[in-house]
This record gives structure tokens, C-alpha cells and sequence, in this order.
């Protein structure tokens, strides 16, 4: 006797499903009623109240370095990427209807006009490409992709890894995985922000996984450790080449930025059809987790911890040969043959060493000022010479080019801003180190992207002196006064109204009375935290009230009811699509404890999951069918999308 659909899932899973649970997903497409429509009116919160400011002590997370990071077990599930596919609002029409405002970012590169608000793009998981060349749980990032059209996002942005795709040996390029990946997002018709990560993940804040530089370059690393970055206590980093051999072929014959560049025009080559209409964003990896620094406060290991002040690296021999240069240079020989010796360990604070105390500090002495100009100059030429490759790679093919700059705002307060000295930024309060930067990328026409948006200055310890507001301010008005559009990130993962309403506040850029948007804000990241119930929720009404810019004055409380068209309605079929992973899951260990071999174990789960597959395409064909009733019960029609 043939089951139904429900017992052949009860009957994989071993749970039994009741009439009440199929009811359930029957009701689940009937007609749905209504919501009553919500008041228009919300009462402001008072920014600078006393309940106000406990409120957010109280429910803001524990404070900790402005790196990207990377989330740790959590991993996108597909039961709750379907969950938040089908808790998200629909995409209206005139919210579809963006075009003018992408090719004003695209072609113009300024910011935008505050009336059309700021596109928010969202960042996939780091190991969204897997070692093999292939989509890591491809139907979980399909739905994820689809939910996240669905909430109004305008793209997201994924690390195409140098590790990855020219891993085995130079110039052989394997760029499976990202095919597919790009074609998955043209398909739902999202942008996407490509960063071209020549860095290893791995050993930074929040690194979920391990890619490692390709097999080739570490080979010439183990054979001349100071391609490493290198500190004074002969310690090595190899998160990222040394910027000091930049121009030398010490890489199979070929100089580094030789290396960044062919990779750059083989990706060009590779996805054109897909440049400056899906691929809308090129970010250039210039250091350790992408960004523009050295370094100078790696976690692998313990060696840092926040808010140590960090430590300089300057100590492989190529880094020294230039030092000795610039110090022959500036007829001060004597200063060439080492840094500086009494900046402290990883660890202290500034007024912990001599050389980033406030009085009588090495850093405001003639040595300290010639060491921290060549630091710092250093890494600007490093930019310099990567955005001249890419400029020339990606030029007339209509993606704008960007670079990430880390938001380093611990010891902010203090007189040196050690921490920001040893990543190297010549920032403290009697020198601006980010107004150099926005001028280097204006000569390219190149963005510059900040993180640390979404945090707070009393958020932060205030006897590590941290200000990440006063932070962005500054680069706020280093790019104004550069002309360089400024984008944003949040340096954590954060999922609070707080959060958001500091980022959308923050990507007003609203200074000195002058209003200008940032010009897009990517959001950390897409997981299983986000797809949660009221996280989405609460992300959903960000996203929506970000694309209303400032000329929507509705709080968040009020977009959040707007939200909820989708809520509960179909959360039954969510829990069906579980029931099936919880088979695939179930199946698979009956299999490997059953099975006498290899062979054997492997032919279980093949049959396993053919008879999965067929139950869960089932399954999903049953979600949509219920997702179209709803739809058209509440007389939403989708925007169609040109897949050509």
C-alpha cells in the first residue's frame, strides 16, 4: 500500500506525523486574512534619556576588536534559510524599480542622493566555495539567496579566495563553485560586491574555517620565511605577503603584485558577461582579512588580544632593506637599521612603553615621526601600486573599485592612538592618518570602505579610551574633504535595534549640517542568527527603512509591523523542510553504523538520499505552491526577473 507524502517523512524521520501536523500544512495555504492596517503614528525614543541610555548598556554585546568577523559554528540551515524566505515581506514593485539609483553608484561614484536612501548588500559566508571548487550546501544557499531578495537586499558580497581558485599550481585558475555561485545570484537578480581576497582566512577574529595562500606561495614562503610578515621578536605572520617584496619576483618568477594583477584579469576574463550588471563592485584585498593594514594584531595563537596596542611589522629583510633606504635617504643612517625597540609587547597599553605614552612618547619625537611617515607611506604605495593594476584590469567594464579599511578605535582617546599606528595608520592627535588614504584612493576613483559603523562610543570600555563614533566622523569628513564616496560595514555581527539605528544614523552622514549618504552598506553576515525569527524580522524592517533614506520619518517599530505580512503564515512548511533534513540526517548514520565497508556505507546513503531527494523536491514543490497561494490570496504580484 503507497504512503502519503506526511508518513513516508514520518516514516524516514521515525517521527509520527499527525492529522493535526498535516491540518497544520493544509491550513497553511488557505486563504490568509489581512492584517489590520497599523497605526502611522510612533512614539520617538528619546536619544538621550537616562532609560534610554540603560536600555542600550543593557542589551548591546560584549565589546571586542573591529575586525571582519567570521562566524563560528553557526552555518546557514536550510530549514531556517526557508523559514525566512518565507517570513519576508514581498518585494513591491517600485521597491524593485532601483535601477537609476545602482547606475548613479556604478557610473558616478559619489554618494547618493539622501532621498533614494542607501542599498544594502549582505556578506556570505567565507566557505560559501568549499576546497573542492564546489557551492557549499547549494540548496540552503539558494533559498538563502531567494530570502534575501525577498527582504529587499540589493546583493551581497562574497571572497573569491586566491587560495582557492589558483591553488595548486600559478596561473592555472580553477574558478568552480564561482560560476555557479555568480549565476545563482544573477538569477535572483541580486548585485554582487566580488572582493578579491589574497589573504589567508584563518586566524583572525571570528575565521570559521581555513584557506590557506595557494600550495605554490607558501612553497616560496618555507623557502624564504621574509616573504612573511615578520615583528621584532622574529615572530611570522602568514595571513598576507609582505608589502616590503611587492615589486621583486620572488613568487615562481613573477612579483606579487604581478600575481594580484593576472588574477584580477583572469577573473575579468572569466565572468565579463556578468561586469557592471550583476558583478557590480570590485574589492581590492590589500592585507590581512582584506583590508588595507598591516598585521599588527593577529589572534591566531593568543599572541593578541583586544584592546592590546599591537606591534609593528616591519622586521623581514625587505621591510628593513626599505628602511635603511628612507634612513640613508634622510641622512639618518643610524635609524634605518631596526624599528622601533620600546613600542611594547602585543598586549600593553600605550602608556605601558616608552615609545606610546603621552608625554615624552617616541612617537611625537623626530624619530618617531620619520619611522611612522615611512610605516605608513609604505602601505599607501602598497595601495597605490594594486589600484593602478586594477584600474587598468577593470576599466570601461562598469564596476567600481573599492577598498576595505579597518576600523581601529581602541585607544582612540589617547594622544599616540598606538593601535592604529602599528596596523599603519599615521593617525593620532596632532596628525591625520585617513585623510592620505581618502586622497590616494580619490586619484583612482576608488571607494573607501569603513567598518565599526553599527558601534557606539559607550557601547565600548571606556578605559581602553575606545570612540568608534568620533572614528567615523573623522574618516566622514577625510572623504569629504578627498571626494571619495564612503561605504560602510559593521565590524561585528550584530542584530538589535540598537545596532541598526546607529547604522542607519551613521549612514546619514550628516556632518557639520551637511547631509550626504554613504554610497552602499554591506551587512555582516548571512547565517543561521540572521535567519532567525526575530533577528529577520528586525532585519527586514533595517533593510527597508535604509532603501527609505531620510525623507521616511517612520521609526524602526512601525517598518517592523510592516514586516510581518509573512510571519506564522507559512511557518509550518519551514517545519516540514526540517522534518526532511532531520531524514537526510537520520538515514545517513543508519548507513555508516549498518554497513560493514566503505562500499557498502556509500551505496546506503546514495539510496538514502535518492529517496530524500525525491521527498524533499516534493516537499519544496509543496512550500512553493503554499508560498503562490498566500501570495495571491493577499493580491502580491512579484516583479519577474530577466534571467537572460
Amino acid at each position: 500500500m503507497a504512503m502519503t507524502l506526511p508518513h513516508q517523512i514520518g516514516a524516514l524521520t521515525g517521527t509520527a506525523i499527525t492529522s493535526d501536523s498535516v491540518a497544520t500544512l493544509r491550513a497553511a495555504v488557505s486563504p490568509a486574512r489581512r492584517s489590520p492596517a497599523t497605526s502611522r503614528r510612533c512614539a520617538a525614543r528619546k536619544q538621550g534619556s537616562p532609560a534610554a541610555e540603560i536600555g542600550l548598556r543593557s542589551t548591546s554585546p560584549s565589546p571586542s576588536p573591529p575586525v571582519s568577523p567570521r562566524i563560528g559554528s553557526m552555518r546557514p540551515d536550510l530549514s531556517a534559510a526557508c523559514q525566512a524566505l518565507m517570513d519576508a515581506p514581498p518585494v513591491m514593485a517600485e521597491e524593485e524599480n532601483e535601477g537609476a539609483v545602482v547606475r548613479e553608484y556604478k557610473e558616478q561614484g559619489v554618494a547618493q542622493d539622501k532621498s533614494k536612501g542607501v542599498p544594502v548588500y549582505v556578506m556570505m559566508p567565507l566557505d560559501s566555495v568549499t576546497m573542492g571548487n564546489t557551492i557549499n550546501r547549494r540548496k540552503a544557499m539558494n533559498v538563502s539567496l531567494q530570502a534575501l531578495k525577498s527582504a529587499g537586499v540589493e546583493g551581497v558580497m562574497m571572497d573569491v579566495w586566491w587560495g582557492l581558485v589558483e591553488r595548486e599550481k600559478p596561473g592555472e585558475y580553477n574558478w568552480g563553485g564561482y560560476s555557479e555561485l555568480l549565476e545563482m545570484a544573477k538569477k535572483h537578480g541580486l548585485k554582487v560586491q566580488a572582493v578579491m581576497s589574497f589573504h589567508q582566512c584563518g586566524g583572525n577574529v571570528g575565521d570559521s574555517c581555513t584557506i590557506p595562500l595557494p600550495k605554490w606561495a607558501v612553497e616560496e614562503i618555507d623557502k624564504d620565511p621574509d616573504l612573511a610578515y615578520t615583528d621584532q621578536w622574529g615572530r611570522r605572520n602568514y595571513e598576507y605577503i609582505s608589502l616590503g617584496c611587492d615589486t621583486l619576483p620572488v613568487l615562481k618568477g613573477r612579483t606579487p603584485i604581478q600575481c594580484y594583477g593576472d588574477f584580477m584579469r583572469a577573473f575579468r576574463d572569466k565572468f565579463e558577461h556578468l561586469l557592471g550588471d550583476t558583478i557590480v563592485e570590485i574589492q581590492v584585498g590589500m592585507g590581512p582579512a582584506g583590508e588595507l593594514r598591516y598585521p599588527s594584531y593577529p589572534e591566531q595563537n593568543g599572541t593578541w588580544k583586544f584592546p592590546g596596542i599591537g606591534a609593528f611589522q616591519s622586521y623581514d629583510k625587505y621591510m628593513l632593506s626599505h628602511l635603511k633606504a628612507a634612513a640613508e635617504a634622510a641622512g639618518k643612517p643610524e635609524w634605518g637599521s631596526t624599528g622601533p625597540t620600546d613600542a611594547g609587547q602585543y598586549n600593553n597599553w600605550p602608556e605601558d612603553t616608552n615609545f606610546f605614552r603621552k608625554e615624552g612618547g617616541g612617537w611625537n619625537s623626530p624619530y618617531g615621526d620619520f619611522f611612522l611617515t615611512w610605516y605608513s607611506q609604505m602601505l599607501l604605495n602598497h595601495g597605490d601600486r594594486l589600484l593602478s593594476s586594477a584600474k587598468a584590469i577593470f576599466d570601461n567594464t562598469g564596476v567600481k573599485i573599492s577598498v576595505k579599511v579597518s576600523g581601529i578605535h581602541w585607544h582612540y582617546g589617547t594622544r599616540s592612538h598606538a593601535p592604529e599606528l602599528t596596523a599603519g595608520y599615521y593617525n593620532t592627535r596632532f596628525h591625520d592618518g585617513y585623510l592620505p588614504i581618502a586622497r590616494m584612493l580619490a586619484r583612482h576613483g576608488a571607494v573607501f570602505n569603513f567598518t565599526c559603523i553599527e558601534m557606539r562610543d559607550h557601547e565600548q570600555p571606556q578605559d581602553a579610551q575606545c570612540a568608534p563614533e568620533k572614528l567615523v566622523r573623522q574618516v566622514g569628513l577625510a572623504t569629504r574633504e578627498a571626494q571619495v564616496p564612503l561605504a560602510g560595514e559593521n565590524a561585528l555581527p550584530r542584530y538589535d535595534e540598537f545596532a541598526h539605528e546607529q547604522i542607519l544614523q551613521a549612514s546619514s552622514m550628516n556632518i557639520d549640517g551637511e547631509d550626504r549618504n554613504m554610497c552602499a552598506f554591506t551587512y555582516l553576515r548571512m547565517n543561521q542568527q540572521l535567519l532567525q525569527p526575530d533577528n529577520w524580522r528586525r532585519f527586514v524592517a533595517f533593510v527597508k527603512k535604509m532603501k527609505e533614506g531620510k525623507g521616511a520619518n517612520r521609526c524602526l517599530e512601525e517598518v517592523e509591523r510592516e514586516a510581518e505580512h509573512f510571519v506564522h503564515v507559512t511557518r509550518p512548511l519551514a517545519k516540514t523542510q526540517e522534518w526532511v533534513q532531520t531524514a537526510q540526517s537520520t538515514a545517513n548514520k543508519a548507513c555508516d553504523k549498518a554497513a560493514d565497508s566503505k562500499e557498502e556505507a556509500q551505496q546506503g546513503k546514495e539510496q538514502s538520499a535518492g529517496i530524500i531527494q525525491q521527498t524533499g523536491e516534493q516537499v519544496m514543490n509543496m512550500a512553493q505552491g503554499a508560498i503562490d497561494g498566500v501570495k495571491n490570496t493577499l493580491g502580491i504580484n512579484e516583479t519577474t526577473h530577466d534571467k537572460k
